[in-house]
């Protein structure tokens, strides 16, 4: 078994293909690529803060002074043709034209609302917010509140109460947050979730390239015979690439997830990146180890699936076509893991990847029940046990191996 193992290690070694996607990708690829969508990111919103928009305001002279504030807004410039949009109609023709950014439409009654009736205005905000990033709105919003701040206080000293009382007028109750959770456990329940999504599939990608070249690649090439007919019995010859496979496979996990922590604390010491690095900070190395160790019978498990499904395939394209469905059914159960009101429970401890994902959450929280990781090192490896057992018995039919 371990000659086989050897031998098929020493051919992954040599297969450049697989080693990139295990070695090169996760350590290379994967931090450029977030590199690169937090700079496209962070340029657009940047772009998006830094504009200026062109609006038109209907019926200013009632408004006189929010016409002002609006004037010598920095994120703000008048419209500067001849048109006219003195309606809601009309605005919304406007900015789908282009011709403005943003339409504000000033009920023509505002100016006798001033501090004598309890009546309410209506103002309207006619723009685009279609688009992904747009400040637009939340800039006019807060415009507009600092205008209505100025009409409440005008009103209520009106009213007769004074400056002093506004405050507890306006809001008789103020409500304190009390949170009893540590930073831990709230960065935890934000980003533990994201951790299953990352390493699992992970895991599996780690285990299907080089299965397909141990099983279906061993059909094409025509060596799959010669293996046989050497003095190895079958399930030796199977426990070898299986065990070629879960190296992989672990290993594909192992250096995304230590390329993952150097580039956090990296971009941590320049100040980027600062609230992931506060997250993972009081994760000891018992936890990181407990994960591994959750990773172990899932690896166990898929590395077996991705063999059973390579050995089946007559050729390297078929097994390909075969692992697109099987990594989004391995996708289901992380999924079903993110779901309201899903915990680590002793019946949720009993479904597949569901439970190391939930497990893998609740130890970045810190709250982890660790008998409930217990339940799923049984149910895991019970699993994990017949999938290989499975394989097995499957490499060992002539109609399998031969078709």
């Amino acid at each position: 078994m371990f000659e086989v193992f050897l031998k098929e290690v020493k051919e992954l070694l040599r297969d450049r293909k697989t080693l990139f996607f295990v070695i090169a990708l996760p350590i290379v690829i994967f931090p450029i690529l977030f590199a690169l969508l937090g700079f496209l990111a962070s340029k657009t919103t940047f772009e998006a803060e830094q504009k200026v928009h062109t609006y038109y305001l209907a019926n200013a002279e009632h408004s006189s002074e929010f016409a002002q504030m609006l004037f010598y807004h920095k994120s703000f410039k008048p419209y500067e043709g001849d048109e006219q949009f003195d309606s809601i109609d009309a605005l919304k023709a406007a900015v789908k034209a282009g011709k403005i950014d943003v339409g504000i439409e000033i009920p023509k009654q505002q100016d006798k609302q001033l501090n004598v009736t309890p009546e309410q205005a209506v103002w309207h905000v006619v723009f685009n917010d279609a688009q992904s990033i747009n400040f637009v709105y939340k800039r006019l919003e807060k415009l507009i509140n600092k205008y209505a701040a100025g009409i409440r206080s005008a009103t209520l000293e009106a009213l007769g109460a004074t400056k002093a009382h506004h405050s507890a007028i306006l809001k008789p109750i103020t409500i304190t947050k009390v949170d009893t959770a540590d930073k831990r456990e709230n960065y935890g329940e934000k980003l533990g979730a994201l951790i299953p999504y990352m390493l699992i599939p992970l895991v599996l990608m780690g285990a299907s390239y080089p299965a397909i070249d141990l099983g279906a690649g061993e059909k094409e090439r025509g060596t799959l015979e010669t293996l046989l007919l050497t003095p190895v019995t079958r399930t030796q010859l199977v426990l070898g690439k299986f065990l070629t496979i879960l190296t992989s496979s672990i290993a594909c996990a192992l250096v995304t997830v230590s390329s993952m922590a150097i580039w956090i604390s990296i971009a941590g010491g320049i100040g980027v990146l600062d609230t992931i690095k506060d997250a993972f900070s009081s994760v000891s190395i018992t936890d990181f180890m407990l994960i591994f160790a959750l990773l172990l019978p899932v690896a166990v498990m898929l590395s077996s699936l991705v063999l059973a499904i390579s050995i089946y395939a007559r050729s390297f394209k078929e097994a390909q076509n075969y692992m697109g469905p099987l990594s989004m059914l391995v996708f289901v159960p992380i999924v079903v893991s993110v779901m309201p009101n899903m915990s680590l429970n002793t019946t949720t401890a009993w479904i597949p990847i569901t439970n190391v994902s939930l497990a893998i959450k609740e130890i970045i929280k810190g709250t982890v029940d660790y008998s409930a990781v217990m339940m799923i090192f049984v149910a895991s490896a019970l699993l994990a046990g017949a999938l290989l057992m499975f394989c097995i018995r499957w490499f060992s039919k002539e109609s399998v191996l031969f078709r």
